[in-house]
């Protein structure tokens, strides 16, 4: 099958491994889904993703800040106390918070630094209280609009990820990107220089033109190539939308790089989009990446 060689890829092909890493975004909705819904596989590494942390106002429309962070997730749903009960039932669980996103009440979210110092110090203040105040364990990278240059949005991410690492408030990080020129240009401005400083690079491969059919792409190829080195995530979009979908034969695809031991990984978005389905993905990506080749 086509779908077979478009998840063919060689990261770390000196040294290939498996991982058993499942990740999901949760709380962008407000459908009221908790932790304690999603079901989680005990022989697997599991990562909720809040989304989202954005450095705009909470008012009734929202505008930048001055890099101050607020939360624009489910808080009511996914408090502090969620995550530590979540936490303590399930060992294999960690939890960190997601950057940006797309958009912001009626508007895009933009990534729009004064300057790279004075954004670096407000975001490295703002994201401590919140990591600590909810004990959380890494931060994610999701923005998706610039009003900055790639050297620019790569020096900031740099020095935030380096403080917050070094200060002890976060023990990993990732970024989000997908096949979207400008998308591309700031990410992979900020991979070439500074990837070391990045864990877990989780590609938005659903949101590859729906138009065009998966046998047009090598998309593991193409993306390992773009990040090499990095530990790029199988991903699907369980709302239905997109491309590579289970429906697409994406748990099929799956199998070689398994048996090959490059598959890093799987994350869904998003956990708000499974709960009406019983989390039937979910468990079946979970039961994937528990066996062992």
């Amino acid at each position: 099958m086509d779908r077979l060689v478009s998840l063919h890829g060689t990261i770390n092909s000196s040294c290939p491994t498996n991982s058993n890493l499942f990740r999901e975004y949760i709380g962008a909705e407000f459908n009221n889904v908790k932790f304690s819904d999603v079901p989680i596989n005990p022989n697997v590494e599991f990562h909720f993703i809040l989304a989202f942390a954005i450095d705009y106002t909470t008012s009734s429309s929202p505008s930048p800040t001055n890099r101050q962070f607020n939360i624009f997730w489910d808080s009511d749903n996914l408090s502090p106390p969620q995550v530590s009960s979540i936490k303590s039932k399930h060992s294999n669980v960690k939890i960190a918070l997601s950057l940006g996103g797309d958009s912001v009440g009626n508007g895009y979210t933009y990534f729009n630094p004064s300057s790279v110092d004075s954004w670096v110090s407000n975001a490295v203040s703002s994201l401590t209280h919140i990591i600590k105040q909810y004990n959380l364990d890494g931060i994610d990278i999701d923005y998706e609009h610039f009003n900055a240059d790639p050297d620019t949005f790569a020096e900031c991410i740099r020095k935030l990820i380096t403080r917050l690492k070094n200060n002890g408030v976060i023990s990993f990080a990732s970024i989000a990107p997908f096949d979207d020129d400008q998308v591309q240009n700031h990410y992979l401005a900020l991979w070439k220089s500074y990837g070391h400083l990045i864990d877990y690079v989780n590609f938005q491969f659903y949101a590859y033109d729906e138009g065009i059919t998966v046998s047009q792409f090598n998309y593991f190829e193409t993306q390992s190539s773009n990040y090499r080195g990095g530990k790029i995530f199988a991903s699907f979009s369980s709302d239905g939308s997109g491309r590579f979908s289970p429906a697409d034969g994406f748990f099929t695809a799956c199998n070689r790089p398994k048996s090959e031991k490059n598959l890093h990984g799987i994350f869904v978005w998003s956990a708000d989009d499974s709960m009406p389905g019983g989390f039937s993905y979910e468990k079946q990506s979970q039961a994937l990446l528990a066996i062992s080749h």
